[in-house]
């Protein structure tokens, strides 16, 4: 079943994105399906630490980008998501290629919602998981 109460693309996602973090560091959009969003980040000498793997940080930005798009395309018209609380797990450290994120809803109710993000290698091996709970605001008055 169809979650966007909004207009949603992948041109759409890459212009609201401009000039932000996520394009500063090669974060592109890959999909959006009907109840989720794919995106992906380079590991390259703007991501990785100082060990040459991916930054966990990286990771993170991903994790919420991914995941504050989903609540707010996915909240009523008018309604705006903000991030409460994030969390990660590190699990496999990535040197190269790319990692891609998917973003699904665990919970989407009236003035909350939870995202759970899965990231993975180009082997397709998970290398981080992540949950997000966003805040659902009304408009003001």
């Amino acid at each position: 079943m169809r979650i966007w109460k909004k207009e949603i693309s992948i041109a759409e996602l890459h212009a609201n994105h401009a000039d932000t973090i996520g394009s500063l560091i090669g974060l592109e959009f890959l999909e959006v399906g009907d109840d989720f969003i794919r995106g992906r980040v380079p590991v390259d000498r703007r991501t990785v630490q100082p060990y040459g793997i991916l930054h966990g940080g990286v990771s993170v930005v991903l994790a919420e980008t991914l995941g504050s798009c989903g609540a707010h395309y996915s909240a009523p018209e008018g309604h705006r998501a903000v991030g409460l609380d994030i969390n990660a797990n590190h699990i496999r450290a990535t040197t190269s290629g790319w990692v891609t994120g998917i973003a699904r809803p665990v919970h989407r109710g009236r003035t909350t919602q939870v995202w759970q993000i899965d990231m993975s290698n180009d082997a397709g091996e998970l290398t981080c998981v992540s949950r997000i709970t966003m805040a659902v605001l009304a408009p003001s008055k």
